[in-house]
């Protein structure tokens, strides 16, 4: 844990925009923390869940989001501050019970953290924009530029919160989360953890027409914060010129930026309030501009208000945003700069379709890099055994670090859709094709959305029912190695309450897994293998603290090592062809011996 978080009042310290955020959480005095993992959001929990026993609030990691915003709902219901922490796919899972709390309100604080990942960094299936689950949820959503405004914006969504018994959305996107800053700290808060429930027919009857009646005093306290924080929260930097930009977010940080290197110094509207966004705000804003410039990734959210405004604040108005900007990806300075180029004629002096060209030619022939299983992963043992004993099956993919199974050689993920999705898009394909089907779900995936879904598949049986691969690695590995349900629940046990037969094989052990794989074959209706290894990370650290050595494996025989095909199929990166041979690097091998089980003549333990 980085002491940072932790240090005293007036201090000026280095943190990531996540920690910074964990940090104002503190000193909001939150009582009550929940998350489910996922990168960009990570540091948060990781770094508030190492600080419970040091400061006394309540922390969890919930088996969905939906039940962490749903038990953090709870507690500020009862009058304890709380923070439930999200990427932004977890929105969509919480938003059945995000909606319905919104018209309900809250008593304490309730905010809501979501971090958004333009690029996809580390998200495999959409750029979501959460910004529209403000609208439609009728939230306010405050969206920092950087470390020290994540610090005081989680602080004002507290005290927002409060003030207007609504939840509030904490918005980033992946630079701002893991941007580094200077950030100075305030006063921590005394933390309370202790609440009462007081039951409220009024507020809590959310059906009709109780139902319209919290609508309409939902869409009161929207009104209610555009007024009173439209201006506060925002800021009109004045400028030259009469071309003004309006933006938000990490996005401001690029302008300016990009506007220095220009030499040039127009008027921008920074928006940290993004829902509600104030018309009065952004009609005096642009009621003398001939032309603005709207700066936003991803959807055209400002863009479309600032059009509407304009039709009575400036008719004349030209509007530029995405005719210049892409609506995909992540910005950066060039392509920032690229526009403000265009808008106010100023020429930055180089030009960047070339400068592009120029570095994808001389890119050109470098090798490309593709992720990769980390060495001994037990992921890879998996999909090997598979494609051996079902080289021809659809393979349903889902999301975890088994979603590098799309690379080659297995090439094993035909398709990854959401979390969980595999299972019920396998059941839909095995009811109209008779072809055959291995679904692929991690030990923390199963637990957040698997389990309803292998219990269709006995609700709804199919004597060809699809073959469910369960891959426990024992940890939540890709997001950070948070713990999961099954270090108190038993997947088999689970597997089997819910209609499957079950079978339970080591991961690292190419016979265990050919074996079970080869009886489910028989097997009719729902089946789950179990393929159980620990991610190899932490049996690294594991032996590490106890100072134990990770066995080590060598090349005895290159004729059955290149026989084995082993380079070619099983793909570990420790495996190595120089000029003259093949090699296993001792600095790569982390010991898990599948490759000796593979090639028996080729491959043998260094006992050195």
């Amino acid at each position: 844990m980085r002491s940072e978080v932790l240090e005293k009042s007036g201090e000026k310290v280095v943190l990531l925009g996540n920690e910074a955020i964990a940090r104002g959480a503190l000193e909001a005095g939150v009582g009550v923390v929940t998350a489910y993992p996922g990168t960009p959001s990570s540091e948060v929990p990781m770094v508030l869940s190492r600080l419970v026993e040091k400061l006394g609030f309540y922390f969890e990691y919930s088996v969905n989001e939906k039940v962490a915003l749903e038990t953090a709902a709870g507690a500020a219901w009862s009058g304890v501050r709380a923070l439930v922490a999200m990427k932004h796919f977890g929105l969509n899972v919480a938003s059945d019970s995000l909606m319905p709390i919104a018209y309900t309100g809250v008593k304490a604080g309730l905010v809501i953290f979501v971090a958004d990942d333009p690029q996809a960094y580390s998200s495999v299936q959409s750029e979501q924009d959460s910004r529209y689950y403000a609208q439609m949820a009728r939230l306010p959503m405050l969206e920092p530029s950087n470390p020290q405004e994540c610090l005081q914006f989680t602080k004002v969504a507290f005290e927002l919160s409060e003030e207007f018994e609504i939840p509030v959305l904490l918005r980033t996107t992946t630079k701002v989360s893991h941007s580094i800053g200077t950030i100075e700290l305030g006063e921590l808060r005394e933390i309370k953890t202790d609440g009462h429930f007081e039951k409220d027919p009024a507020r809590f009857y959310n059906f009709r027409p109780q139902l319209q009646e919290l609508h309409r005093k939902l869409n009161g306290k929207i009104e209610q914060i555009e007024k009173k924080y439209g201006r506060d929260l925002n800021q009109a930097i004045d400028g030259e010129g009469s071309v003004g930009v309006v933006t938000s977010g990490v996005s401001f940080e690029y302008v300016k930026e990009a506007a220095k290197e220009l030499g040039i110094n127009p008027p921008i509207v920074k928006l940290s309030l993004t829902h509600p966004v104030s018309k009065e705000f952004i009609g005096n804003f642009i009621k003398d501009k001939k032309a603005v410039l709207v700066v936003e990734e991803l959807e055209p959210i400002l863009e479309n208000f600032v059009e509407r405004v304009a039709k009575e604040a400036n008719p004349d108005l030209v509007i530029h945003g995405k005719d210049l900007l892409p609506r995909v990806g992540e910005y950066n300075l060039e392509i920032i700069i690229s526009a403000l180029e265009k808008v106010s004629g100023k020429k930055f002096g180089i030009n960047f379709e070339v400068h592009k060209k120029e570095v994808v030619k001389t890119t050109a022939d470098l090798p490309p890099r593709k992720p990769i299983f980390c060495p001994g992963c037990p992921h890879r043992s998996t999909f090997y055994a598979v494609k051996k004993a079902y080289p021809d099956a659809i393979y349903a993919g889902d999301i975890g670090c088994y979603v590098m199974g799309v690379f080659e050689p297995y090439e094993m993920q035909d398709f990854i859709i959401s979390m969980g999705a595999g299972l019920g898009l396998a059941h839909g394909i095995s009811r109209v094709s008779d072809q055959e089907i291995v679904v692929f779900v991690g030990d923390s995936t199963f637990f957040h959305a698997g389990m309803p879904e292998l219990l269709n598949y006995k609700f709804n049986p199919d004597e060809k029912s699809p073959l469910v691969v369960i891959m426990d690695n024992g940890i939540t590995a890709m997001t950070g190695h948070q713990p999961n349900p099954g270090s108190v629940a038993k997947i088999e046990e689970i597997a089997k309450a819910l209609g499957a037969e079950v079978r339970i094989a080591n991961a690292f052990s190419q016979k265990e897994l050919l074996a079970a794989l080869e009886e489910l074959k028989d097997i009719k209706g729902p089946r789950v293998l179990i393929s159980r290894g620990e991610c190899r990370l932490l049996t690294k650290r594991k032996m590490r603290k106890k100072g134990l050595p990770l066995p080590k494996f060598e090349i005895i025989n290159q004729k059955e090592f290149a026989k084995s095909e082993l380079m070619d199929e099983f793909a570990c990166p420790a495996m190595e062809k120089t000029r003259e041979d093949y090699q296993i690097n001792p600095d790569l091998c982390w010991g898990c011996a599948i490759c000796s089980q593979i090639c028996q003549k080729g491959i043998k333990k260094n006992e050195i």
